[in-house]
């Protein structure tokens, strides 16, 4: 018995060196290292096992993963984890020499621990006692985001089980007065369908891919909500993004969808009061009510939103834990839609659950009462192919989601580059960008990241300008008040037109090197005068939410001299940073903004709700796991008119292609609850 204790010793003591020697070298955080050093001070006999798998749990949160799937670290520890050697090779070792073999083994391990709750029947206590490990099945979870998913799943049953609301002769009605072109079709037209599924429940999945018509189609369901609600007045709506710039993007969008579908329905209803009902569109952020240094927000389950409707875009970029605190919010009695592409990248933090919830919308899987509501709504009949299969059991989820089809705006050389992407098919995706006309697409390959810098100075044939546009309008300063906040308004629109978007931060081919990179040159060409930190043109990006300025994660704004402050005066005192919401513009003193970074370069991470006229991808030489087909397809996505591709290895771009972003999750799991009859809880769908 003295030999097996000294020997686990050993191990434990084996197990945490490794960590150091991995923290020391980069690979995993200080952090992940710490909490399984806080592990072993909790419980001083903590097996290895229980270690080892704390640290790598905390990493995998660190990658975004909420869970860490322990079967799946024995089997392919390298591949779950993707490390490179020497680190990997040493992970091998220490798994083969001083770690339990068996799967078994290592759960017996956990369960023993009191730092551990068993979340299985026969557990110790139905939610336990406050354990930070949570072990479901062979996943083990930190408590934190082991609670966030029960929580969201159970929120999000609770709302698709509710059964359906709507008078469906009046959705209808109305329906084929939005929809005319295809009232009379036999062909499906999928965003009528959306629109007629979300007015039959208190939840909504719209996905798509750019140009599908997601907030065309959010338009349309409020108009529809608008019309059929017995006391139109009172209808309270939000509109909410992720981030500033797609929060304002949703809501002029909506207004422009609003305002052409009039119109057509002449006075049978009042859209301009619909559009003056929504108010302003918000961060999720600002909505929820974020405060500074906590992560508590004033909106909560006590303290509900007062909503009827909300939607939601660019939900893909919404993580675990800020989808339990928007689902916490929701009033039981409002309506959700979510708006997003399932395909594009997941969010930085923990957690993808828009993929968890679209993962089969393409199969639509409708059950026969779904069916039945679908063609009652719309007039037209559910493909087979969309059907659920007659021995599969109906999920609850899937009768509330829709997948938009047809891209009716990114159907030329960049939509047929993106598809090519989402496939994997990588010979094709070369082939487009080789032979597109027009110069629509351009393959450049570079031996440096210079390459880079000279389209943000002059742009390239087919896309000429680059960063010129905005620092030429920079240079026409109006002389009167009543020119300054359109000029304003234009020079952040110029902006907008170029950008370069970067899939790593550090390094030449990053955020941090592109930005330094593009700076020193515009300063060299005269385009530029910088005297420190602050200077008039330097387009700068928010890093943190600072509710008390009002300006959050995300947002993009200008460092620019008032009206009338003389550019001889020097100094950052007087400078602004103005940012738009809409034709709206804010601005805050430079002195008072702590979080911001220059914003030539930006990573496609940050670059989601976002559009530009010419957009640049860089890929860098070294690769990497963070080159996936996800990052690429969304890079791609954000142009509007023209791409460009820089890599610094050839094969960078074929290998990102093949490369899957993959989280771990027990989400999709939880949301496999069975339907009982499907959307529709009545045997007649023309009843509700």
């Amino acid at each position: 018995m003295l030999d097996l204790q000294e020997t686990a010793v050993d191990a434990a003591t084996q197990v945490m060196q490794a960590l150091g020697a991995w923290r020391d070298a980069g690979v995993i955080r200080r952090l992940d290292a710490a909490f399984a050093g806080f592990v072993r001070e909790q419980q001083s006999d903590a097996p290895p096992a229980l270690l080892l798998a704390s640290a790598l749990l905390a990493h995998m949160e660190g990658r975004g993963h909420s869970c860490l799937a322990l079967d799946e670290l024995l089997a392919d520890a390298e591949g779950l984890l993707g490390w490179k050697p020497p680190q990997a090779q040493a992970l091998r070792q220490l798994l083969q020499t001083q770690l339990p073999a068996e799967l078994s083994d290592w759960l017996q391990a956990l369960q023993r621990s009191p730092l551990v709750f068993v979340d299985e029947p026969g557990g110790r206590a139905p939610a336990g006692q406050g354990e930070p490990l949570v072990l479901r099945g062979s996943t083990l979870y930190l408590r934190r985001y082991w609670a966030y998913e029960q929580r969201v799943a159970t929120q999000l049953l609770a709302r698709a089980s509710v059964a359906p609301e709507a008078d469906t002769a009046s959705v209808r009605r109305w329906l084929d007065r939005f929809f005319p072109s295809t009232a009379a079709l036999a062909v499906l037209d999928w965003q009528k369908l959306a629109c007629g599924i979300a007015a039959a429940g208190r939840l909504a999945v719209i996905t798509g891919g750019p140009g599908t018509g997601k907030t065309y189609t959010a338009a349309r369901l409020l108009a529809l909500l608008f019309a059929i609600d017995e006391d139109r007045e009172r209808l309270r709506i939000g509109l909410a993004a992720p981030t500033g710039k797609a929060a304002a993007r949703l809501k002029q969008s909506i207004e422009s969808a609003l305002s052409q579908l009039q119109g057509p329905l002449g006075d049978a209803i009042d859209l301009q009061q619909l559009a003056r009902q929504m108010g302003s569109a918000r961060t999720l952020h600002a909505l929820l009510g974020a405060r500074p240094d906590t992560r508590k927000l004033r909106a909560d389950a006590a303290h509900p939103l007062a909503l009827d409707v909300l939607i939601v875009d660019e939900a893909s970029m919404i993580h675990l834990e800020m989808m339990a605190a928007l689902l916490d919010a929701m009033p039981p009695q409002g309506r959700l839609i979510l708006l997003g592409d399932k395909d594009q990248l997941a969010s930085v933090e923990a957690g993808a659950v828009l993929g968890d919830l679209c993962r089969d919308a393409e199969l639509g899987r409708y059950a026969p009462a779904t069916a039945a509501y679908a063609e009652a709504v719309t007039g037209q009949t559910l493909p087979d192919e969309f059907l659920l299969p007659a021995a599969a059991p109906p999920t609850l989820l899937a009768q509330h989601t829709v997948m938009l089809r047809e891209s009716r705006r990114f159907g030329g050389p960049i939509g047929q580059l993106a598809l090519a992407v989402n496939r994997g098919d990588a010979r094709l995706a070369q082939q487009l960008l080789s032979a597109a006309e027009g110069q629509v697409l351009l393959n450049l390959p570079a031996i440096s990241a210079e390459a880079a810098v000279r389209l943000a100075l002059h742009g390239r044939p087919g896309a000429e300008g680059g960063y010129r546009s905005y620092l030429q309008l920079l240079a026409a300063r109006p002389s009167t008040p009543e020119g300054f906040a359109p000029w304003v308004l234009k020079v952040l629109a110029a902006f907008e037109r170029f950008r370069l978007l970067c899939a790593v931060r550090e390094g030449e081919w990053g955020t941090e090197g592109l930005n330094q990179a593009v700076e020193r040159a515009l300063v060299a060409e005269g385009l530029l005068s910088k005297r420190g930190e602050w200077y008039e043109g330097r387009p700068v990006m928010v890093t943190r939410n600072d509710p008390g300025l009002g300006v959050f994660n995300g947002d993009i704004g200008m460092v620019l001299r008032p009206l009338g402050q003389d550019a001889a005066a020097g100094g950052s005192q007087r400078l602004r940073a103005y940012f738009s919401d809409g034709q709206q513009l804010r601005s805050v003193a430079v002195s008072r903004l702590a979080d911001v970074e220059t914003a030539f370069a930006m990573t496609v991470h940050k670059s989601q709700g976002s559009e530009f006229e010419h957009t640049v991808l860089v890929l860098p030489a070294e690769g990497g796991g963070g080159l996936t087909r996800e990052l690429v397809y969304t890079g791609i996505t954000r142009a509007r008119q023209a791409f460009t591709l820089v890599s610094g290895r050839a094969p960078a771009f074929a290998m990102a292609l093949a490369q899957r972003t993959r989280r771990a999750s027990g989400l999709l799991e939880l949301l496999s609850a069975k339907a009982p009859p499907g959307l529709q809880s009545t045997d007649n769908p023309s009843q509700a």
